[in-house]
């Protein structure tokens, strides 16, 4: 007769029972291993958004601030305002020195002008010198060819009077001839070093003139410094004033109207209202089943019972070693601990999961967040 025709049903029923029992905990516990090992969790995350931090690009005292500390804004807002003075008479000064040198311009392009004229007349001047000088030397060969006639006929006939073969008369007609014709020889010559002398002058002139002519590329090439500098001094001006460029937080605003503000000095910070991430730490094991754009859920400690939904943006592949573990590098030989830890505990790696419905009231950089990764 076997144990179990010996037990009452009672017995018979709780020995079931506590078969059942053990074994659904041991499928419950399986069914969570699974959740746990393909649906990570962990409570080690934080919330993060992107933050810069607000700095003039100009210096000056400030006249207006018209935000408050840890009030949102919408791009396009007034954040401050600084004395604009100074860069107003900057701009206006750079907007005369611009319209002066255009002035400068014009003025030389009307001397430049003048002076091309007057290089074009000079051009004629020669000309007309030249065929002078060309009419002149003619003129000398012409007079010089009569003289020398006038001379050879008086020394034919001045032998011819002793044979009575010519009167006194013709003597006296060629020597007044040859004395004519030498005079205006002379008067030929001087012409023809007048004429030249005058050509020789138009040159000069022409010299003079081509010298002084000039370009406007070198008051041209000042164009764009002036450009520039009329572009700073409105480039200033702009931002005497200094506007959202997101829709954000104001936080750590702790100045007033009155303050200098300081070229480049950081006057507060900006959180980025657009984008919140969780930063969860999960363990190097559990990362296989986390993917980017696998759907996860977000909760933050300040409403724990309120569900954000997210998804997996990227998982970090870096974090500092540790130098319990691995000891230090520096610049001589690696510092390698002499000690064994018996325990190695896993090493966590940041997994950033973009939320899709932020509550603007309660996501707060640095919060405390449980993250659930919940797969496709």
């Amino acid at each position: 007769m076997s144990l179990d025709t010996t037990l009452k049903p009672q017995e018979r029923i709780g020995r079931w029972v506590s078969v059942g029992i053990v074994a659904g905990a041991a499928a419950l516990g399986l069914i969570v291993l699974h959740h746990t090992t393909h649906h990570p969790r962990t409570d080690d995350a934080t919330v993060l958004a992107n933050y810069i931090g607000i700095a003039p690009q100009v210096e000056g005292p400030l006249i207006r601030v018209n935000v408050r500390d840890n009030q949102l804004v919408k791009k396009g807002d007034l954040l401050f305002e600084i004395d604009d003075r100074p860069y107003q008479y900057a701009l206006e000064s750079a907007l005369s020195a611009q319209a002066a040198l255009e002035g400068q311009i014009v003025d030389e392009g009307r001397r430049i002008a003048a002076l091309k004229s007057a290089v074009s007349v000079s051009e004629a001047n020669i000309h007309s010198a030249e065929a002078d000088v060309a009419t002149a030397e003619r003129g000398v060969d012409r007079a010089q060819a009569e003289w020398a006639y006038a001379s050879n006929n008086l020394q034919r006939l001045e032998p011819l009077l002793a044979k009575h073969f010519v009167t006194v008369d013709d003597i006296d007609k060629a020597n007044t001839s040859e004395i004519a014709q030498q005079e205006a020889l002379r008067q030929a010559q001087s012409r023809l070093l007048l004429a030249r002398a005058e050509l020789k002058s138009a040159q000069a002139q022409h010299e003079q003139a081509a010298n002084a002519v000039t370009t406007l590329e070198p008051l041209i090439n000042q164009r764009g410094g002036r450009d520039a500098a009329v572009k700073n001094a409105r480039y200033n001006l702009n931002n005497c004033r200094v506007y959202a460029p997101f829709e954000a937080r104001v936080t750590n605003l702790t100045l007033s109207e009155g303050a200098y503000a300081h070229l480049g000095q950081q006057m507060f910070i900006l959180i980025d209202a657009r984008r919140w991430w969780a930063v969860a730490n999960f363990r190097e094991g559990q990362l296989e089943h986390i993917r980017p754009g696998m759907r996860a859920d977000v909760y933050v400690m300040s409403q724990p019972d309120r569900r954000f939904s997210g998804v997996v943006d990227s998982i970090g592949f870096g974090v500092t070693p540790d130098a319990d573990v691995i000891g230090t590098y520096g610049s001589g030989l690696p510092d390698v601990q002499r000690t064994l830890n018996w325990v190695h505990l896993a090493s966590r790696y940041p997994v950033r999961v973009l939320v899709e419905n932020p509550a603007p009231e309660l996501f707060r950089v640095s919060e405390s967040a449980v993250v659930i990764i919940r797969g496709r």
